[in-house]
């Protein structure tokens, strides 16, 4: 028997649902915002992922799937969507049709890691990128976005962290402070890390091995680096967050999984669920990624959740809430000619916008009023042959448990006025109509 491959799982019929209900709460709330939707390719020229030898986060590392195509051009799937939504950026100069370019994506992401609860190889990512300004007050805004998803979602017990990773002299800065302190701990850097000070040092923060060692403690703080613009900078985010009304923590050790961010990066928390993978979503100003990727010299700002993790969460809070599942009208044929006359019927009623059902495996009638009660069906259809010759049709209402014959012809007006709610107005109500 096949099987799935490892770190990668079906979305079964039930489950689809509360994808399909998540996902359109936030094509709502994107819209708000006044954000379009983007659909880009899941597998990209490598180079777009792979920019630099210089970049040494574990995604561009040791996490993509690359492959050589048939043309004999490396390609990668696409472990994050930031990358290749910048790239369609450039390519369709969108830059030249506003000054401000606001999209959101959603769809799988590929990454070769261990799989963990709420992580996965094949997973599927919401994000959005705003792009084409470098105003403090866009990221404020981008973070109040991302925070209204999580509270509006109803998901208790988060956190907001916020960091400034500053312009490149702060950072400059910085990482000579990190390789002068590290190098004095270097025969207690765990393996990666030892790549990590040579290449980005900054990403020596983000090492959850080595953050358990004492000499953590006295590690050097950005804030301590910033330079007077950058940090200026950072205080008007916060200063806007404060005016929204978001409550955050400034966390010096944030400095996220991408090598592309600059100025503000954050993360939303959540204190319970995910266990050790506790982050439902987060991202960050990047200032070089359009240049770096051969388009205009734009800054922009970014986010994306783990949809996996967001559904994990609101099923441990119980928050999915799906509508009740049912069928309109179970069509039960008795006969040839009726089975005939049921494909016109069932036709015309589902184009009409009812939900439909009917007999294909020629099983008994009470086994097809089983098959009516296990649907959920509210009404069912009994055409037979005395039904045929007089154009009628026996219904019976599994509510009331009533039985009566009506026309064929006044079939779907008799359903759609049984599912359409019926209003009594008082005179108030017919003047303001009037």
């Amino acid at each position: 028997m096949y099987k799935l491959p490892k770190g990668t799982y079906d979305v079964l019929p039930e489950e689809i649902k509360k994808w399909q209900r998540l996902e359109n709460f936030l094509h709502r709330i994107m819209s708000l915002y006044n954000y379009d939707e983007i659909r880009t390719p899941i597998f990209e020229e490598s180079a777009v992922f792979h920019r630099n030898a210089d970049d040494s986060s574990d995604v561009v590392n040791k996490e993509t799937y690359d492959f050589i195509d048939r043309g004999k051009r490396s390609m990668t799937l696409r472990p994050e969507g930031t990358a290749g939504v910048i790239r369609s950026f450039i390519e369709n100069k969108m830059y030249a049709q506003n000054n401000l370019t606001r999209l959101y994506y959603i769809g799988p992401q590929f990454r070769y890691e261990n799989p963990q609860k709420g992580r996965f190889r094949q997973f599927s990512q919401f994000g959005f990128e705003a792009i084409g300004s470098q105003a403090p007050e866009l990221d404020a805004e981008v973070i109040s976005l991302t925070y209204n998803i999580i509270t509006r979602l109803q998901i208790p017990n988060t956190k907001v962290k916020v960091n400034s990773l500053g312009d490149k002299t702060s950072r400059d800065n910085y990482r000579e402070a990190l390789v002068s302190y590290f190098k004095g701990f270097i025969s207690r850097l765990c393996s990666d890390c030892l790549k990590r000070i040579e290449k980005n040092p900054l990403r020596l923060l983000d090492c959850k091995s080595c953050r358990k060692e004492d000499f953590f403690k006295d590690v050097p703080l950005i804030n301590d680096y910033l330079s007077t613009e950058a940090k200026q900078r950072f205080q008007t985010v916060l200063a806007n967050l404060d005016a929204i009304g978001i409550k955050y923590e400034v966390d010096n050790f944030l400095v996220r999984g991408l090598d592309y961010y600059a100025h503000t990066v954050f993360e939303i928390e959540t204190e319970e669920a995910l266990g050790s993978q506790n982050v439902l979503g987060g991202g960050g100003h990047y200032d070089r990624l359009v240049s770096d990727l051969k388009g205009p010299a734009l800054e922009g700002i970014g986010v994306a959740f783990g949809m996996e993790r967001l559904l994990l969460v609101m099923d441990h809070y119980k928050l999915i809430n799906l509508p009740e599942q049912f069928v309109h009208f179970y069509l039960l044929p008795l006969g040839e000619d009726a089975k005939k006359k049921a494909s016109e019927l069932l036709n015309t009623l589902r184009m009409g916008g009812l939900i439909c059902e009917t007999d294909y495996n020629n099983r008994s009638f009470k086994a097809n009023l089983n098959n009516a009660d296990k649907l959920n069906s509210r009404f069912i259809g009994i055409l037979g042959s005395d039904e045929l010759n007089n154009n009628e049709i026996t219904i019976k209402n599994q509510k009331t448990k009533t039985q009566e014959k009506i026309s064929l012809n006044a079939l779907y007006d008799y359903l759609k006025t049984a599912f359409t709610p019926q209003h009594s107005c008082n005179s108030s109500c017919r003047k303001e109509k009037e």
